[in-house]
């Protein structure tokens, strides 16, 4: 009773400060729809992006470079990267070996490639979790994964890369201690401080595989402490902190549990280095995102939210993968950090501005050739597509919590957008995923139109289907990204074709299959549903809708507000006109009746709380039509 008392009493002193503060805290933070799960660095998006249209040239030039340069880590990080484009795409790798079988960055990128297939029949489940078949299945796989990785390490003795390979698939094969070690000799002969190598490494010396919390801390350890300035290594402890905290199952044996301060001094480490990085650099961006998990879970929110900072626009598939859709509890994360840090601001004090981050110049790294400095976001830009005429898409959205500019489209629709909001409210900051697609979310529900939220982020086009209040629908279109599984895309195409009632399906079936041109494809997507045309500035710059002569601005509203203007709007959704002089009297009369009424109903003890509540509410219904007319009666005024 008491600890529910304190958390009641702790409620109640800390939503008010969570009100006043929590739109400001974390504004600088980018919008979540800028948020993009594991992004490739600009040269390697170039290659993926033509290997997905089959070509292999900026693949094989890629790591040509890599390659006569000696830069191992990026090597070590682009390899697995073209391998998985692989598994869903073999065409462009079999046509670069083809052309030279003995390029030994071509053998390399199969040699991953063969490990990954193995361990996509596998799958990331616990070994309780898997078939027989499945594990036939993936030592076969294996097996023969073994004559590539020798050949890959021996058209190139001094890459430690292909050795990355071979530790992974030790972990695979259940190969014993000796055949371990000795990789990984081979692996620091020839790079010593090699990340993923070290990564490698440390999975198979972790509890779940065959090792220990202890063996596996104090290789971490280990290799942070002779880490050069600026390494990635120094992240290690941290990786194994998330493994222990966050990854392992059940309650560490007695001998084998490790001590707080080795945790703590693990996330120090971490700061320290993300602190010598500048903000939003992709770099290091899977140490910020483990460092924000583990501090959140340490309860330093306010240092959590700077992590977030950091992070940008970069959020990675784990740790947050471990906890469920990735993107989604990365920016579910985010908001709680939020407002975790806005209750703990003072009533009448202001959230401290963030602290400067570092400059780009002022980073020491490791690698022989230095990290590019990050690119600047990419602006998202989103509209909906509302099948249902401007005024009765503004009187369904009077609650939605963010300004809509409405413009008519055609055929008795309505072209929707964000509307410019300096000061955005707290409501618009809870929204949780980015504020069209929720605002679609609150005026689709319960009304028989659909919403399409159109996306458009760099060359990465999309879009959301919202249908009375839910989210039937979503896809991408990522040049970048594998392509989708055609049952994933047949089920999507047949939710929009019935929405819609399109009868045949295959258009928009193949129209979501590929991902080359996006542009064009969700343009002709839109075609094929019977949808408008997009406006001609869509996704260059912001708020496309203001050039229609017709646009008008739904202005935010608060809670009560949208409440009192839903009352007293018309139900029917016809355009609102002015009220006749009997509407008038009959609503003031009826005030001034229930009013009284509703007073005696109060005072009196013959009179149940019931029936003083039922007079309360007509009361309060009959004042907010009154006050949504007159509101309503000027501006029709004004306009």
């Amino acid at each position: 009773m008491t600890v529910t008392m304190t958390a009641t009493l702790r409620t109640l002193i800390t939503l008010p400060r969570m009100l006043r503060h929590g739109a400001a805290v974390g504004a600088h933070l980018p919008p979540d729809a800028a948020v993009v799960l594991d992004p490739p660095a600009p040269e390697l998006r170039a290659a993926l992006t033509a290997a997905y249209a089959g070509d292999h040239g900026p693949a094989r030039d890629l790591l040509a470079a890599t390659r006569v340069g000696a830069e191992w880590e990026r090597r070590g990080g682009y390899v697995p990267r073209l391998a998985e484009s692989a598994l869903h795409s073999p065409g462009w790798l079999d046509a670069w070996l083809a052309e030279s079988p003995r390029d030994p960055d071509a053998v390399l990128v199969k040699a991953e490639h063969c490990v990954r297939q193995a361990w996509e029949i596998r799958t990331s489940a616990r070994a309780s979790s898997v078939s027989r078949d499945q594990f036939q299945a993936f030592f076969a796989l294996l097996d023969d994964a073994v004559p590539v990785i020798g050949a890959a390490a021996e058209l190139n003795p001094t890459d430690p890369v292909p050795w990355q390979v071979a530790l992974t698939h030790a972990r695979g094969s259940q190969a014993p201690r000796e055949v371990f070690d000795a990789y990984w000799a081979e692996a620091t002969t020839r790079a010593p401080h090699h990340y993923g190598c070290h990564l490698s490494a440390l999975q198979y010396l972790c509890d779940k595989w065959y090792g220990s919390h202890a063996e596996m801390f104090d290789f971490a350890e280990r290799a942070a402490e002779h880490a050069l300035p600026g390494s990635k290594l120094h992240a290690l402890p941290l990786l194994a902190a998330v493994e222990y905290d966050v990854v392992a199952d059940g309650t560490p044996a007695e001998g084998d549990r490790i001590d707080r301060s080795r945790i703590h001094a693990a996330l120090k480490r971490a700061q320290e280095l993300s602190d010598a990085y500048p903000q939003g650099d992709p770099e290091v961006a899977g140490l910020r995102n483990h460092l924000t998990l583990m501090l959140v879970l340490a309860d330093r929110h306010g240092e959590a939210l700077e992590q977030f900072r950091a992070v940008g626009v970069h959020a990675t598939e784990y740790p947050w993968a471990y906890l469920g859709d990735a993107r989604e509890e990365f920016l579910e994360f985010r908001s709680g950090v939020r407002m975790h840090v806005a209750a703990r601001v003072p009533f009448f004090s202001r959230p401290r501005p963030p602290v400067p981050g570092p400059r780009t110049e002022a980073v020491t790294t490791h690698s022989p050739s230095p990290s590019p400095s990050p690119a600047s976001p990419v602006t998202p830009h989103c509209l909906a597509l509302v099948a249902a005429p401007p005024h009765t898409v503004a009187d369904a959205a009077l609650m939605c919590g963010v300004p809509l500019r409405i413009a008519p489209a055609p055929g008795r629709s309505s072209y929707v957008e964000l509307a410019a909001d300096p000061e955005p409210g707290l409501r618009a900051t809870l929204l949780g995923e980015d504020r069209l697609t929720a605002a679609a979310d609150n005026f689709t529900t319960g009304e028989p139109w659909p919403a399409l939220v159109l996306r458009r982020t760099g060359d990465r086009y999309g879009f959301t289907l919202l249908h009375k209040g839910r989210k039937v629908a979503d896809h991408d279109w990522d040049p970048a990204a594998p392509v989708p599984d055609h049952a994933a895309v047949a089920a999507t195409a047949g939710t929009l074709t019935t929405v819609y009632g399109v009868a045949d399906t295959r258009p928009v079936t193949n129209l979501l299959r590929g991902s080359d041109d996006p542009a064009r494809r969700q343009s002709a997507l839109l075609a094929a549903l019977g949808l408008p045309p997009l406006p001609a500035d869509f996704g260059t710059r912001d708020e496309v809708l203001t050039t229609l002569a017709d646009a008008r601005v739904l202005a935010r509203r608060g809670f009560f507000g949208g409440i009192v203007d839903t009352l007293s709007g018309d139900p029917a959704g016809r355009p609102t006109l002015p009220r006749r002089p009997r509407w008038w009297v009959l609503r003031v009369a009826a005030l001034l009746l229930f009013v009284p009424v509703t007073a005696y109903a109060w005072w009196s003890p013959d009179i149940g709380w019931f029936r003083a509540s039922l007079s309360t509410i007509a009361t309060c219904y009959i004042a907010g039509q009154l006050t949504g007319a007159w509101r309503r009666r000027g501006r029709i005024r004004k306009g």
